[in-house]
């Protein structure tokens, strides 16, 4: 079903495109090491130097190389956002998918749970947690995750309804099948379309906070991020380095966010046929 829904995909102009860019986003971030001839925590560089052929992109205020920065930064970035999207999906999929099927006062207990942290604006937990306690990224990530599951969960929660009411799966009850078996061999292959666009969009939404949280200075220091570029590089406005050194941050970051807004496009009018063009 996988394979067969990513061919389909593919025909998508939306979600091939998106697919590309992400694609060369990701390769340049797995390959960053071997891209760049710096260590992006070398400061015994001339400070604020222009481009040149040792400094692709220059130099910034502390003596580093911008372009090792850059590449350093990305695959940062997109390590969050991996993490913190696919920990919310796959807890918006066990609540979801099990509230549906159980009930009573667990689905309830789940689903009010949910309603509290809809209405948290999730960047203040994590502001705090980050001032306070000063977790490692991954923390971050996995605490984010924590806070938006809800959205995924109920809306598999109300496909699950649907689907336990067919036949087979009520065939399947009666000859004994527990809930487990029936989640896991009824419920959740059967949902397997809703996945895709969800995972996507947290990574997108993950992507976003985490930019967001490190443009506030959030983060270690020493820790390479889009944000953190964005956020030094805005300190020297009044100097000729925006395009050198502003830029290609917010180029990668805007692009990451576009490509995965296509993707999940793509896949929506893939597997919703009412969404199709025309």
């Amino acid at each position: 079903m996988a394979v067969s829904g990513f061919k389909t995909a593919l025909r998508d102009g939306w979600f091939r495109t998106g697919f590309i860019v992400a694609l060369v986003l990701l390769t340049i971030a797995l390959l960053g090491p071997a891209l760049t001839f710096h260590d992006p925590h070398d400061i015994g560089f001339t400070p604020l130097s222009g481009p040149s052929a040792q400094h692709w992109l220059g130099v910034n205020d502390g003596g580093m190389d911008i372009g090792a920065e850059l590449l350093y930064g990305l695959r940062n970035t997109l390590w969050f956002g991996l993490l913190g999207g696919t920990a919310a999906l796959l807890l918006g999929i066990f609540v979801g998918l099990s509230s549906a099927w159980y009930g009573g006062w667990y689905d309830r207990f789940f689903m009010r749970m949910g309603d509290v942290l809809l209405a948290i604006p999730v960047v203040m937990p994590l502001i705090l947690v980050a001032v306070l306690l000063r977790p490692s990224p991954e923390v971050i990530a996995l605490l984010l995750a924590l806070f938006s599951w809800p959205t995924t969960a109920k809306g598999l929660r109300a496909q699950a309804l649907a689907v336990r009411n067919r036949a087979h799966v009520r065939a399947a009850q009666r000859m004994g099948a527990g809930g487990r078996y029936i989640i896991t061999r009824h419920l959740l292959p059967e949902l397997f379309p809703l996945y895709p666009t969800g995972w996507v969009t947290k990574i997108r939404m993950a992507i976003f906070m985490e930019a967001s949280l490190a443009f506030l200075g959030l983060f270690s220091p020493e820790r390479k991020s889009l944000g953190v570029m964005i956020r030094d590089a805005i300190e020297f406005y009044y100097l000729d380095l925006w395009w050198h050194w502003l830029l290609p941050p917010v180029f990668c970051l805007t692009l990451m966010l576009m490509s995965l807004t296509f993707i999940a496009i793509g896949l929506e009018q893939t597997f919703d046929p009412r969404l199709k063009d025309g």
